[in-house]
Protein backbone atom coordinates (compact mmCIF):
# COMPACT_ATOMS: atom_id res chain seq x y z
CA UNK A 1 0.00 0.00 0.00
CA UNK A 2 2.66 2.35 0.67
CA UNK A 3 3.65 2.95 -2.90
CA UNK A 4 0.00 4.28 -3.81
CA UNK A 5 0.53 6.50 -0.98
CA UNK A 6 3.60 7.75 -2.86
CA UNK A 7 2.36 7.56 -5.99
CA UNK A 8 -1.20 9.74 -4.70
CA UNK A 9 0.88 12.37 -3.14
CA UNK A 10 3.15 12.60 -6.00
CA UNK A 11 0.31 13.32 -8.18
CA UNK A 12 -1.44 15.70 -5.94
CA UNK A 13 1.65 17.39 -5.82
CA UNK A 14 1.92 18.05 -9.40
CA UNK A 15 -1.39 19.37 -9.45
CA UNK A 16 -0.81 21.49 -6.94
CA UNK A 17 2.36 22.71 -8.72
CA UNK A 18 0.57 23.07 -12.51
CA UNK A 19 -2.11 25.28 -10.60
CA UNK A 20 -5.13 22.33 -11.40
CA UNK A 21 -6.48 22.67 -8.11
CA UNK A 22 -6.56 26.81 -7.73
CA UNK A 23 -10.07 26.91 -8.99
CA UNK A 24 -12.10 24.33 -6.83
CA UNK A 25 -15.54 24.65 -5.83
CA UNK A 26 -15.35 25.35 -2.09
CA UNK A 27 -11.99 25.79 -2.00
CA UNK A 28 -10.81 27.36 1.32
CA UNK A 29 -14.26 26.33 3.18
CA UNK A 30 -14.57 23.51 5.79
CA UNK A 31 -15.50 19.91 4.83
CA UNK A 32 -19.11 19.35 5.01
CA UNK A 33 -18.39 15.20 6.63
CA UNK A 34 -21.74 13.31 7.30
CA UNK A 35 -22.66 12.54 10.80
CA UNK A 36 -22.34 8.90 10.84
CA UNK A 37 -22.52 8.53 14.48
CA UNK A 38 -26.29 6.54 14.14
CA UNK A 39 -24.92 3.30 11.87
CA UNK A 40 -22.92 0.89 12.96
CA UNK A 41 -18.80 0.98 12.08
CA UNK A 42 -18.94 -1.78 9.95
CA UNK A 43 -21.51 -0.41 7.94
CA UNK A 44 -20.25 3.56 7.82
CA UNK A 45 -17.89 2.52 4.07
CA UNK A 46 -20.95 0.57 2.48
CA UNK A 47 -23.90 3.47 3.35
CA UNK A 48 -21.20 5.96 2.57
CA UNK A 49 -20.88 4.47 -0.87
CA UNK A 50 -23.90 4.01 -1.15
CA UNK A 51 -25.38 7.43 -0.49
CA UNK A 52 -22.43 8.98 -3.36
CA UNK A 53 -23.95 6.61 -5.40
CA UNK A 54 -27.46 7.97 -5.05
CA UNK A 55 -28.94 4.69 -3.51
CA UNK A 56 -30.95 4.69 -0.41
CA UNK A 57 -29.81 2.04 2.44
CA UNK A 58 -33.04 -0.51 2.71
CA UNK A 59 -34.26 0.43 5.39
CA UNK A 60 -35.02 4.18 4.16
CA UNK A 61 -36.41 3.39 1.47
CA UNK A 62 -38.94 1.55 3.03
CA UNK A 63 -39.56 4.34 5.74
CA UNK A 64 -40.09 6.80 2.58
CA UNK A 65 -42.58 4.16 1.02
CA UNK A 66 -44.10 3.88 4.15
CA UNK A 67 -44.60 7.60 3.97
CA UNK A 68 -46.12 7.74 0.66
CA UNK A 69 -48.55 4.78 1.82
CA UNK A 70 -49.81 6.33 4.51
CA UNK A 71 -50.80 9.65 2.59
CA UNK A 72 -52.46 7.73 0.06
CA UNK A 73 -54.14 5.88 2.45
CA UNK A 74 -55.62 9.11 3.97
CA UNK A 75 -56.75 10.00 0.86
CA UNK A 76 -58.11 7.48 -0.58
CA UNK A 77 -61.95 6.72 -0.54
CA UNK A 78 -62.10 3.76 -2.12
CA UNK A 79 -62.75 1.06 -0.27
CA UNK A 80 -61.29 -1.66 -2.25
CA UNK A 81 -58.09 0.50 -3.02
CA UNK A 82 -57.73 2.07 0.77
CA UNK A 83 -57.62 -2.35 1.67
CA UNK A 84 -54.87 -2.90 -0.86
CA UNK A 85 -52.89 0.03 0.07
CA UNK A 86 -52.72 -0.99 3.65
CA UNK A 87 -51.99 -4.12 2.77
CA UNK A 88 -49.17 -3.10 1.38
CA UNK A 89 -48.41 -1.19 4.02
CA UNK A 90 -48.44 -3.50 6.44
CA UNK A 91 -46.08 -5.69 4.85
CA UNK A 92 -43.15 -2.58 4.10
CA UNK A 93 -44.19 -2.14 7.89
CA UNK A 94 -44.07 -5.52 9.22
CA UNK A 95 -40.42 -5.51 7.02
CA UNK A 96 -39.16 -2.39 8.16
CA UNK A 97 -39.43 -3.38 11.52
CA UNK A 98 -37.58 -6.96 10.73
CA UNK A 99 -34.78 -5.16 9.42
CA UNK A 100 -34.70 -2.77 12.95
CA UNK A 101 -34.80 -5.61 14.92
CA UNK A 102 -31.77 -7.13 12.87
CA UNK A 103 -29.91 -4.50 13.12
CA UNK A 104 -29.86 -4.39 16.94
CA UNK A 105 -29.21 -7.80 17.36
CA UNK A 106 -26.07 -7.69 14.79
CA UNK A 107 -25.43 -4.32 16.94
CA UNK A 108 -25.77 -5.82 20.23
CA UNK A 109 -23.76 -8.79 19.22
CA UNK A 110 -20.77 -6.78 17.52
CA UNK A 111 -20.94 -4.79 21.09
CA UNK A 112 -20.67 -7.99 23.47
CA UNK A 113 -18.02 -8.96 20.92
CA UNK A 114 -15.89 -6.06 21.68
CA UNK A 115 -16.18 -6.62 25.16
CA UNK A 116 -15.06 -10.37 25.07
CA UNK A 117 -11.74 -8.98 22.80
CA UNK A 118 -11.34 -6.32 25.39
CA UNK A 119 -11.34 -9.11 28.08
CA UNK A 120 -8.83 -11.39 26.17
CA UNK A 121 -6.59 -8.59 25.56
CA UNK A 122 -7.28 -8.22 21.72
CA UNK A 123 -8.14 -4.87 21.92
Amino acid sequence: MYIFELIAENKIREAIENGELDNLPCKGKPLQLDNLAHVPEELRAAYTILKNAGVLPEELQLKKEIVSLQKLIDYCHEEDERKQLTKKLTQKVLRFEMLMEKRKVNNALGQYKRKIYRKLGCY
